[in-house]
């Protein structure tokens, strides 16, 4: 027990957050429960957006009940490729990505064949809370389907790679990019074996990889090294996740985005409890982070001054970038 403690009191030293600490200290005090559908209902989240004019996939429909399944063709209608999602899933379960049409049927991007049936029956799925958090009946999202940015082609295997960014009150406070693997079906899910690579705020410059809680240099897959690798667009990604704390009223949330070869940067959904093993990818803990905000916002308050998404990510580049950025 002794041996524990001394560990644990190592690591708060560091500033890692710990579960307890995230869901009493930020989660609890800075996001209102009131808010939470906001974030939990992708279609929500998109529609705010699409209001805000902030960039998201495009929405192709949405299918609520059993009966509105009949309208999936017209939804479909001159469309060989989209993506059907639960709006509120978790974790990846129950997206299906079809990347093209073959015979009357459909191609997943793994290249399995599937019919028009198949689909409808996912659909049916998704509508009675089989994918929803906490089981409740759910709504399906029919969308663009993103085509990952020609950067990741050498670092990733199948899937999109998406990019979360740990916002706390509009300030940026941690970057991970996330590597679909063979080992994740393609998905950019950490738990189920994607990998997570640290990036640096101030510009982009990917750092070093968390795969299954190890860490590691090379993609398993490819063999290509994932760290000094520079993110196209990286001052777009963070001031996009800036202005998201305007966008939903939440002060401490996940915000996934990918980078879509044709579209450019892209909101895929935000998260009101983001994970922690972003704090392995950057070898960095985020309370050291969190309270230099919380710090800069007291001293904010007390001067009657409020700043801009472009001004607090201005901060966060300044404050927590491993490399100073380029002049000029």
């Amino acid at each position: 027990m002794f041996g524990f403690w001394k560990t644990w009191k190592a690591l708060e030293a560091r500033g890692i957050m710990g579960i307890n600490r995230r869901n009493a200290d930020y989660v609890l005090k800075y996001n209102k429960r009131s808010l939470y559908p906001i974030v939990d209902d992708k279609i929500i989240t998109k529609e705010r957006a699409m209001a805000a004019g902030i960039h998201v996939p495009e929405m192709y429909g949405v299918i609520s009940t059993e009966k509105e399944i009949d309208k999936l063709d017209e939804i479909l209608k001159g469309r060989s490729d989209f993506v059907i999602k639960p709006a509120q899933g978790a974790g990846g379960d129950g997206i299906l990505v079809v990347a093209d049409r073959f015979e009357g049927r459909y191609r997943t991007v793994s290249g399995k064949i599937i019919s028009h049936e198949e689909i409808e029956h996912q659909i049916s799925s998704i509508l009675t809370g089989l994918y929803s958090l906490g089981g409740h009946r759910d709504r399906a999202l029919i969308e663009y389907r993103v085509v990952p940015d020609q950067i990741f082609k050498s670092i990733s295997y199948e899937g999109v790679p998406d990019i979360r960014i740990i916002v706390l009150m509009g300030y940026p406070v941690m970057a991970m990019l996330r590597l679909p693997t063979r080992q994740s079906g393609g998905k950019a899910n950490l738990h189920q074996g994607a990998i997570g690579v640290g990036v640096d705020l101030a510009t982009g410059l990917t750092l070093r990889g968390t795969w299954l809680n190890n860490i590691i240099t090379k993609h398993p897959d490819t063999t290509n090294a994932v760290d000094g690798v520079q993110l196209p667009n990286w001052d777009g990604f963070m001031k996009l996740a800036a202005g998201c704390y305007e966008l939903c009223g939440l002060g401490y949330i996940g915000v996934d985005m990918v980078l879509d070869q044709e579209k450019g940067p892209l909101i895929l959904e935000l998260n009101a409890r983001p994970g922690l093993n972003i704090q392995i990818a950057n070898d960095c803990g985020l309370t050291l982070r969190t309270h230099a905000v919380e710090a800069r916002l007291e001293e904010l308050k007390a001067a009657g001054v409020t700043e801009t998404p472009e001004e607090r990510v201005k901060f966060v580049q300044e404050m927590f970038g491993h490399i100073p950025p380029v002049e000029g």
